[in-house]
């Protein structure tokens, strides 16, 4: 195919009219909503009254919106180049010199590469390193397995005192950003594809390891976190209309998990689906598996997201489709799980 009209990088994005574009995905978003879009600039403006910020990327400035944070403080910014593993290591160095380092790059480049500084040059000194891994989970969905964060959750989470929050929305990330300043240790964040719906429209008030309940029910719980919530929010309002009241639990520190909210869920609503943008092995799904099995609860309970595959090449909005974590998919399968704990049929 031609360069000379086309730009290479809109193909892969999947917004090049070229028949590659999914007319499934979001359009027409206003940017200063999409999570990666405000990091830069809510970094910046927290810099302006706190001295100790500092934001590092490898080279992805423009896809994190790091130029904005650039833009207003220039000396408090790093641009490490294609090196991710070292600019973990260089936040590491900083964070023990008293700063608090913002590292951010692909969720891929991120936790995937990254993992050995993330554990051993963050998370066993104790050093207050934000990891920021942004378009995660298929957002990337045109340049395939490389650049698929679908394992980081579950490698993220079995890291000894690292905490593992995903943002939801702007206005969540936001709430993220403002609590990372003060938390003592290493920090994963997980950011979604970039066109995350409002799900919050304010900032929320967090307190790490606290689920929010943004739905309630008892009928079913749909324990979901990160780029998932908004169409588990969807599905909730297609069960509705069938009667069936779903309760949605934002489960945005996957580490540590509130376990609070996962058993009074299971005891009060009687059934669970877990819904991730990530592999289902070793993620969610898997932490509040454990957490109901440590407890002796049995309810029916289902784990929903990625298989353990690698996934298709595609629009980001045909491979959620693809794999029922849009909100008609993860309806129908929140049917399946309540007609089998029936006996009945789907």
């Amino acid at each position: 195919m031609s360069t000379d009209t086309q730009d290479q990088s809109e193909i892969f994005n999947g917004t090049a009219s070229v028949g590659l574009r999914d007319a499934r995905s979001v359009d027409g978003t206003d940017t200063r909503a999409i999570p990666a879009f405000v990091f830069g600039e809510e970094l910046a403006d927290l810099a302006d009254q706190d001295p100790r910020i500092v934001v590092l990327t490898a080279d992805l400035g423009r896809s994190n919106r790091a130029t904005d944070f650039a833009a207003r403080h220039p000396q408090r910014f790093v641009n490490a180049g294609i090196a991710e593993k070292n600019m973990i290591t260089m936040a590491a160095g900083m964070a023990s010199c008293g700063y608090i380092p913002f590292a951010a790059t692909f969720g891929a480049f991120a936790a995937l590469l990254g993992a050995e500084q993330i554990r051993t040059d963050c998370a066993y000194p104790n050093m207050p390193v934000r990891v920021v891994g942004h378009h995660s989970g298929m957002s990337m969905g045109f340049y395939g397995t490389s650049h698929h964060s679908l394992e980081d959750l579950a490698m993220m989470r079995s890291i000894a005192d690292l905490t593992v929050v995903c943002a939801t929305d702007a206005q969540h990330l936001r709430a993220v950003l403002r609590l990372a300043l003060e938390h003592p240790g290493a920090m994963y964040i997980r950011l979604g594809r970039g066109r995350d719906p409002e799900v919050y429209g304010e900032v929320p008030d967090l307190v790490l390891g606290r689920a929010e309940t943004v739905r309630d029910g008892a009928d079913l719980t749909i324990v979901t976190t990160g780029s998932e919530v908004h169409p588990a929010l969807q599905a909730a309002e297609a069960l509705a209309a069938d009667g069936i009241e779903a309760r949605v639990l934002d489960m945005w520190t996957v580490s540590p998990l509130d376990r609070d909210a996962v058993l009074d869920a299971a005891r009060s609503t009687g059934a669970v689906l877990t819904v991730e943008e990530a592999n289902v092995t070793g993620g969610l799904g898997s932490a509040v598996a454990e957490c109901l099995s440590d407890a002796g609860i049995a309810v029916p309970f289902r784990r929903h997201g990625v298989p353990d595959e690698h996934v298709p090449v595609g629009p980001p909005a045909a491979l959620y489709a693809h794999y029922r974590l849009d909100g008609p998919g993860i309806a129908d399968v929140a049917r399946e799980l309540l007609a089998t704990s029936r006996g009945t049929s789907s």
